[in-house]
């Protein structure tokens, strides 16, 4: 048996992506370098750490009264499950942050763990929107692009691959879908 059996070669469809996953970080990150770029994207991200989020749901309460309460009593359940699988994952899966062992990238903001997947202020902001949007559709245009802008800030800022931020899309949008569900098969849940 030779050295370099079928078994022992690495998979030729998962290195384009690995590849265009770095080649996307690096790029990004290039761009975070510029000040002004970096400064508004560590803002954002700042902001993503659950400020933004904390204020809005303190903003429905006081604009909404009770059915606010409702809403942002629904947000904050779903962030702490979001919190809690977002934490499961990363310590199963251990992926280096990429500006650890991809060549060319810096963190320009301190990260607040030490491992990049998924995306844990991703995963809230598709989370939280999804809930908010069921309840207050009318914040559509602020919420998808404080999400979008959130999103863009963990790869510009090197603490984050695209395929980091694109599984929490996915996992946040389950995770929103799946709350809403239970809202509604099971009202006495959040109420």
């Amino acid at each position: 048996m030779s050295a370099m059996s079928p078994s022992h070669l690495p998979d030729p469809v998962a290195l384009p992506r690995h590849a265009f996953d770095r080649r996307m970080c690096i790029a990004a990150n290039r761009w975070g370098a510029r000040h002004a770029v970096g400064m508004f994207f560590g803002i954002i991200s700042r902001l993503g750490d659950g400020i933004f989020w904390y204020a809005l749901m303190a903003a429905l309460v006081l604009i909404d009264g009770k059915r606010g309460l409702e809403a942002a009593a629904h947000m904050a359940v779903t962030g702490l499950v979001a919190l809690g699988l977002y934490r499961i994952l990363k310590r199963w899966t251990r992926r280096p942050r990429p500006f650890r062992t991809c060549p060319g990238v810096i963190a320009h903001v301190p990260p607040l763990d030490e491992f990049s997947f998924p995306s844990g202020h991703t995963l809230q902001a598709v989370g939280f929107t999804i809930v908010a949007l069921a309840w207050y559709p009318v914040l559509a245009p602020l919420l998808l692009t404080f999400t979008a802008l959130v999103a863009a800030s963990r790869v510009i800022l090197g603490l984050h691959y695209p395929s980091d931020v694109l599984a929490a899309m996915v996992v946040g949008s389950g995770l929103g879908a799946l709350s809403l569900w239970l809202v509604h098969s099971a009202p006495m849940l959040f109420v």
